[in-house]
């Protein structure tokens, strides 16, 4: 008896700051951005044949950030090669290689004048190299446009082969970023064909090997513990981890995983202290706080 009276606290303690799950609460809702700047960002995105990870993930901060003049362009096409279930990524059968897209990524980035630049891209285990030389590639016609343009790039985990990791470090970007996503023992349900100690691997291969900023995010909401966060803090921390971006979940249509619940913005301050005495240097912690989220007035901020 005395053993349900337990529980049955705990139960109570654990539902009191949730959220009610179907509706969303008012700190997330966005106003939509039609401005000038957005049309023109867009436009310059149709003249250059790119793809925006705002655009392709259902950014809910993308009209905010294409109002800014600014965007995360994903690279190796829109298509992905795994099928997480939180992510709004179209899965499938990638096309070949555009080896021109670096070339014209920079020119955009030249056009709107950029000084911070984000690039991402798909999963793409059908190639030998993960997609890394694409990488490379796009960080070097970057350089050429402008030497003192700030480079961020956010990977997938290449499935930690040694030859991606190496020309990603000889490529030299200013921020590597690689995204764990969520809890460990979430990974099931949440990103299948990943693999937690795979990403930490990669993550502390890179700042062991290089001058690299390292970077990583989480997105809470789907059923985690602030036990396991912490954890989660540590073991980044472990890996020289330097940066870290923690926000909401939100699923992208009835078909991907529910949100479990929706965490006060309190509870995002109280996560980016725990982060903080984790180890971590930075930590950007907010309901609509993405990977790339203000990247240019955040990664590299003193």
């Amino acid at each position: 008896m005395i053993e349900e009276m337990k529980k049955s606290t705990v139960q109570k303690l654990n539902n009191k700051n949730i959220t009610n799950a179907k509706r969303k609460p008012d700190w997330l809702k966005v106003s939509a951005f039609y401005g000038e700047d957005y049309k023109r960002v867009n436009g310059l995105l149709q003249k250059y044949h790119l793809n925006t990870v705002c655009q392709a993930a259902n950014c809910p901060n993308r009209g905010e950030c294409f109002n800014r003049g600014t965007a995360t362009f994903l690279i190796l096409g829109p298509v992905c090669t795994r099928n997480c279930r939180f992510c709004d990524i179209a899965p499938g059968k990638p096309r070949a290689v555009d080896t021109a897209e670096p070339l014209r990524l920079a020119q955009m980035v030249k056009e709107l004048k950029l000084k911070h630049v984000v690039i991402t891209s798909v999963t793409r285990d059908d190639l030998p190299d993960g997609g890394a030389n694409q990488f490379a590639q796009t960080v070097k016609q970057l350089r050429k446009i402008d030497s003192n343009l700030t480079i961020e790039i956010l990977t997938p985990d290449f499935k930690n082969e040694a030859q991606a990791k190496d020309i990603i470090i000889a490529c030299r970007p200013d921020v590597f970023n690689h995204n764990v996503e969520t809890v460990p023992r979430l990974y099931p349900s949440v990103r299948p064909q990943a693999d937690y100690q795979r990403s930490l691997a990669l993550l502390k291969y890179i700042a062991d090997n290089s001058s690299i900023i390292t970077k990583s995010g989480l997105m809470v909401g789907l059923g985690e513990t602030m036990e396991e966060l912490q954890q989660v803090f540590e073991d980044l921390t472990h890996s020289l981890v330097s940066i870290l971006t923690i926000g909401q979940y939100l699923a992208p249509s009835k078909e991907h995983l529910p949100v479990v619940r929706y965490l006060h913005p309190d509870e995002f301050l109280q996560l980016e202290a725990m982060a903080l005495k984790a180890g971590i240097k930075k930590v950007f912690s907010a309901p609509l706080v993405r990977s790339s989220y203000k990247a240019d007035l955040f990664s590299l901020a003193e």
